[in-house]
């Protein structure tokens, strides 16, 4: 994948997290915000102590929450069950009326 995403506004970008960093959208999606893809379970698998998992940690949440800062007027956040834990801070720094969760 180009590290650059290309903005345009009559065209879909796509894109990882990591490179939404800096940017503003009209709109966002942010996929598949499951248990086991964040935080990375890859990540946490490779950590040797517990200094190392509390940055991950802290890492992996900051990565999400600069994801879904990127969205000017919409944001829609998907994942099946179960969720990220993330998700949850997610809703206490959300306007209630804004958050819809399907069940």
């Amino acid at each position: 994948m180009d590290n650059a995403v290309e903005t345009t506004s009559d065209k879909a970008a796509i894109s990882t997290m990591h490179y939404a960093k800096g940017l503003e959208f009209k709109a966002i999606a942010v996929m598949a915000c499951d248990d086991e893809i964040i935080p990375s379970q890859d990540r946490i698998s490779a950590v040797t102590d517990n200094a190392d998992l509390e940055e991950v940690y802290n890492t992996e949440r900051n990565l999400l929450y600069v994801a879904c800062t990127r969205a000017r007027d919409c944001l829609l956040v998907t994942s099946v069950d179960p969720a990220s834990e993330f998700l949850e801070d997610l809703k206490l720094n959300t306007k209630p009326n804004r958050v819809k969760q399907n069940q």
